[in-house]
């Protein structure tokens, strides 16, 4: 089984449709979404659409919790944090979205627990922690056990750093795919993770990076800590 892991669309439209483009390329099996589909770009309501049309299992990232939260202010407290940068850059996003998109957002898991061509996978976006923590390519086998506690999955899947790597720690497959629209580790592509599942062996993850379309991408709100 081949499974492609995006993380970090970040409402970048162009990009999204160039990694599921490349995708299909590679014809992957599954597509397993890790987070932050909304946040910073200029078309988060383009991007639910499509990953709603697609069905694909997906997570919520810390930027997806916090534009469902800020949709959800009222009365006093909206007044209040409305003149916040942030909150102001979040409500944006919100208001880009129906009703319809906003509760699909909000009912996003936080993991997910699956079970993979007989591999079991363990989605988190920050890591098994919390979705603001960070797992980075210089994880060690204490750290992870220590992120991990007694879930010990043969594949863990994540995102929010925006660095992607795959690298086999103990027993277990780390994948973090990176960011699809919005790298920040000085490779201006996008990136996702190509995930091979075979009954009997250790998964065995790769980064795959593809080029995608600037313009109405760039941001059209400002960054929203992602």
């Amino acid at each position: 089984m081949r499974v492609a892991v995006i993380s970090d669309i970040h409402a970048n439209l162009p990009a999204l449709r160039a990694a599921l483009a490349d995708i299909e390329r590679v014809r992957a099996d599954r597509v397993i979404v890790a987070g932050d589909v909304v946040g910073d770009g200029r078309q988060p309501a383009e991007v639910v659409a499509l990953l709603r049309r697609r069905g694909f299992p997906a997570i919520r990232g810390n930027v997806d919790r916090k534009v469902a939260e800020a949709a959800a202010l009222s009365g006093k407290e909206l007044a209040e944090r409305a003149a916040r940068k942030k909150t102001a850059e979040l409500l944006w996003t919100a208001r880009q979205l129906d009703r319809a998109d906003l509760e699909w957002l909000a009912r996003l898991p936080a993991t997910l627990a699956l079970r993979l061509g007989g591999a079991r996978v363990l989605v988190v976006h920050g890591s098994p922690l919390a979705d603001t923590d960070y797992i980075y390519p210089s994880l060690t086998p204490w750290a992870l056990a220590a992120k991990l506690g007694a879930a010990r999955p043969d594949l863990l899947v994540c995102g929010h750093s925006h660095v992607p790597f795959a690298r086999r720690i103990s027993d277990t497959t780390v994948v973090n795919a990176g960011s699809v629209g919005r790298p920040v580790d000085g490779d201006p592509r996008g990136s996702y993770a190509l995930v091979e599942i075979t009954a009997g062996r250790a998964p065995r993850g790769r980064i795959v990076r593809f080029s995608f379309p600037a313009g109405d991408a760039d941001a059209g709100s400002g960054p929203a800590d992602g």
